[in-house]
């Protein structure tokens, strides 16, 4: 997360709101960290009241908590949240799949699989929070292209959330994403087979959810302040 350096360079409350977008996706601020208000005025240089409306609609966004008494945390999904979660995303992604095979482009082709090659990238040099970035960039990659803004915004929030759910219970904390699964899909695509990519996907989704470990113990979460030193 970026300290910002006047509030002139934009709305306060919406780089609030996309910086920590932008962390969570990249698991640098991970469930149940505290959200201090004066901290976040402090980075931002901005009133509380701004802050507050900023986690307001994160809270919304199903990203923050909101404990009464007590403040605002990144949210922690249980893993009744968690199965929900990608229940959801298995429904939605598979009703955008006739609308990407009818869609897609040879350009959008080749974009797919320049993100599938630098996700592999980011995954053989270690760099987590890249790979991370760049699974959830594919599959909204795969929302834009079906054009339906309404299951686009669902997904957004759904895919945030995901990357919650594999910090807290996936083992390595990794997208788990594996290059061969998103190429399949994507020769599915090119192939204009939407049986074999409703298949890939609710296939890709299902490996994802297995991988999750419940009775993994997390562990201590770390301060706001900690999250974000250079």
């Amino acid at each position: 997360m970026k300290k910002v350096v006047s509030e002139t360079e934009g709305i306060p409350e919406q780089l609030i709101i996309d910086s920590i977008v932008s962390a969570v996706s990249e698991q640098r601020l991970p469930a149940g960290t505290k959200l201090g208000e004066q901290m976040l005025s402090e980075i931002f240089h901005c009133n509380r009241a701004n802050v507050r409306r900023a986690l307001s609609t994160l809270a919304t966004m199903h990203v923050v908590q909101l404990r009464p008494n007590k403040g605002a945390f990144i949210s922690t999904p249980s893993p009744k949240e968690a199965n929900d979660v990608f229940e959801a995303r298995r429904t939605i992604e598979k009703i955008l799949a006739a609308n990407v095979i009818k869609n897609v482009d040879s350009k959008d082709i080749a974009d797919l699989r320049e993100t599938i090659t630098a996700e592999a990238q980011a995954r053989s040099q270690g760099d987590k929070p890249a790979e991370l970035r760049l699974s959830r960039k594919f599959h909204m990659d795969l929302a834009v292209i079906a054009d339906n803004q309404v299951l686009e915004k669902f997904l957004s929030e759904l895919t945030l959330r995901t990357t919650l759910i594999i910090g807290l219970y996936n083992k390595s904390g990794s997208s788990d994403c594996a290059e061969d699964e998103h190429s399949r899909i994507v020769q599915a695509i090119e192939d204009r087979d939407e049986d074999q990519l409703i298949h890939l996907i609710d296939s890709h989704l299902s490996h994802l959810e297995a991988s999750l470990d419940f009775e993994r113990s997390v562990e201590p979460f770390a301060t706001l302040a900690e999250h974000l030193k250079s």
